[in-house]
């Protein structure tokens, strides 16, 4: 079976090295989140099953978020990647820690233009475009991502973007509503990480 667009930028993220960032405190968020009630290591959920992917010419996206009440629901291997992530800009004075999103850009073609500030979001109807982008890869700068490579950022949108509602991702002419399938999984596995977690104290 040939491997999904999602599937195939998740092992160049994989491979490029992502998120090695020490993990978080528990309870880090980064947008104002949910008031959790449950701890960290209890979800299952891979990085793609939270992730928004939107493919634009020869440039795949994946934007993944990184407020706990997202983070807290992912496999303890990926929680500890993305809270790390979260963890390392939470202090940032620039971003107050508010609305962080990691977002890659993937090629399979070999110098392919990017543009970071055209990574957007429609949430409650209103444009909202991003404070900070903070380089993750050493390369980011350049703008082009080379064939099989992946090129990231940490993103800050502020208090703009309410991931517990409709949410559209934007790369230049392309959207995305993808976030309207993930949240319920999300919220599913929020009640199934509570339950774990019960059991676990229960025992």
């Amino acid at each position: 079976m040939r491997p999904s667009r999602g599937h195939v930028l998740v092992a160049a993220l994989a491979a490029a090295g992502a998120c090695t960032i020490a993990p978080a405190p528990p309870g880090v968020g980064t947008s104002g989140g949910l008031d959790l009630d449950i701890p960290p290591g209890y979800g299952t959920l891979r990085q793609e099953d939270v992730s928004m992917v939107i493919t634009s010419g020869d440039l795949q996206l994946m934007v993944t978020p990184l407020d706990a009440s997202v983070t807290h629901v992912t496999a303890p291997d990926t929680e500890r990647r993305l809270s790390g992530l979260a963890n390392a800009h939470a202090t940032d004075p620039s971003t107050n820690g508010q609305g962080l999103f990691l977002v890659s850009f993937f090629s399979q073609e070999p110098d392919v233009v990017f543009v970071p500030e055209e990574v957007q979001f429609i949430s409650r109807g209103l444009r909202v475009r991003p404070r900070t982008i903070t380089p993750v890869t050493p390369s980011w700068g350049e703008q082009r991502v080379g064939q099989r490579q992946t090129e990231m950022a940490v993103y800050s949108f502020g208090d703009g973007v309410d991931l517990e509602s409709t949410l559209t991702l934007a790369y230049r002419f392309d959207q995305s509503n993808q976030w309207t399938a993930i949240l319920p999984r999300i919220q599913s596995e929020r009640a199934r990480a509570r339950a774990r977690s019960g059991a676990e104290l229960r025992d």
